[in-house]
């Protein structure tokens, strides 16, 4: 692979929703994000890779293989940012994705099966509050009716967002997939956290994926003069949202032993005048583990603070789920294969479980998935000063392809001895893929 190449082309993604004040934006379904995915289907067909965009505006570019009534081989991941996000999050997986078929078609590369790379669509939660959209409409998993719901920050709808990219909500369910059209998926992208950096680690193989629980919670205060209301006689919102906030913290460190964690990510508080008592606050929170148990019991706790803030302090609360997912396990034949390529070329990995979701964790109810880590420095994401060093995106980069390459069954051209050999060190006597421990 041409990694000089993939820099490249992340450097010209990232030139689409760089602001003025550090980072990069590109919510879901912004006109930014969808320049992006413009540049993804343009340079797609420029490798002459057939290009479509379903009906949640998930881009899918395939490259034929020989048997192209084979199923497909996938790889990608999503060009959405947060507010002022980083560079890699997302746009790696894709970029690798793109250099990957660049460097197939360079080298004459023929595959069995066709090769799949796809960006989906509204991947991140920072615009509606819900993630993997995209991912999640490929594999059946949408709840149209609470999407129609949403709202971003500017009043404007899912729907209404959808239009704006030349998109029909009410076609959005046809995006779903069958399974008999993918034999995996594989996703690359930056860890998020500092696990593979202080371990010294080049590699991660996600083993499960943790999933959200999160909750859209406004308090209901009533508003008075901040000089002249006794403490004693006050509704104030926003000391009843300090309350959640601090008891959410306490219930997810009781979950310590678990790996579950939670966040208040959203605060928005009216009519936000230093000498008016707050009469309204929404808070919007993020209870997440791979214990499914351990996050239930947060939630739970969150419920009975709610109880105790209507009976003294007088507050109304209105809560809403947006939404309660399931953990998931990954493949295990897959992660041994992808544990196989880093053995075969002494590459330092762990297995782990990702704490972040992923499209990764959607697909992996359509065919077997597998999603490699790569270094984030300092464990930093969702920030402007997110970096993965070149190395590591060379060293993510070359296991992807040889996944990719691996399943797809190269039948002709370079390194075709060296993915034969591999597949068949990989596999039992029946041809099975081991799982490798």
């Amino acid at each position: 692979m041409n990694i000089a190449r993939l820099e490249k082309t992340l450097q010209e993604i990232n030139e689409i929703g760089a602001t003025e004040a550090q980072g990069i934006t590109r919510l879901g379904f912004s006109k930014e994000h969808w320049q992006a995915q413009q540049y993804v289907i343009r340079s797609c067909k420029a490798e002459g890779m057939a290009v479509r965009v379903d009906a949640c505006g998930n881009v899918i570019a395939r490259r034929e293989g020989s048997q192209p009534d084979l199923p497909a081989v996938a790889c990608g991941s999503h060009l959405d940012t947060v507010y002022q996000g980083g560079r890699y999050d997302g746009a790696l997986g894709v970029a690798a994705g793109l250099e990957l078929v660049r460097s197939l078609n360079e080298k004459g590369i023929v595959t069995r099966h066709s090769i799949e790379l796809i960006s989906f669509a509204c991947e991140e939660s920072a615009r509606f509050g819900v993630s993997t959209v995209g991912s999640k409409a490929m594999a059946g998993k949408l709840d149209a009716k609470r999407l129609e719901k949403l709202l971003d920050k500017e009043g404007i709808s899912f729907s209404e967002a959808l239009t704006g990219v030349g998109l029909d909500f009410a076609g959005i369910e046809s995006a779903r997939r069958n399974g008999k059209e993918l034999k995996a998926f594989f996703e690359l992208h930056i860890e998020q956290g500092p696990v593979l950096e202080n371990s010294g680690l080049s590699i991660g193989i996600a083993t499960g994926i943790a999933a959200p629980t999160r909750l859209d919670v406004t308090i209901e205060g009533k508003a008075s003069h901040s000089g002249t209301t006794p403490m004693n006689l006050r509704k104030d919102a926003l000391l009843g949202a300090a309350e959640i906030v601090t008891g959410l913290e306490r219930a997810a460190l009781a979950e310590t032993k678990y790996g579950t964690v939670a966040t208040a990510g959203v605060c928005d508080v009216h009519p936000g005048a230093m000498n008016v008592i707050p009469d309204w606050v929404n808070l919007k929170l993020d209870i997440r583990g791979t214990n499914k148990e351990s996050r239930q019991a947060v939630h739970n706790r969150l419920l009975d603070i709610f109880r105790s803030l209507v009976a003294s302090r007088g507050l109304k609360l209105t809560t809403r789920v947006l939404s309660d997912e399931d953990p998931v396990l990954l493949d295990e034949a897959v992660a041994g294969y992808l544990a196989a390529c880093c053995e075969e070329d002494g590459t330092a990995f762990t297995r782990m479980v990702s704490g972040a979701g992923h499209d990764a964790m959607n697909m992996a109810g359509l065919c077997p998935t597998g999603l490699i880590f790569i270094p984030s420095r300092d464990g930093l994401s969702h920030h402007p000063d997110e970096y993965s060093s070149l190395e590591h995106i060379a060293c993510g980069a070359k296991l992807l392809e040889k996944a990719v390459l691996g399943y797809a069954e190269a039948v002709s051209g370079e390194s075709l001895s060296y993915f034969t050999n591999l597949n068949r060190s990989n596999q039992d006597e029946s041809g099975k893929a081991k799982h490798i421990v």
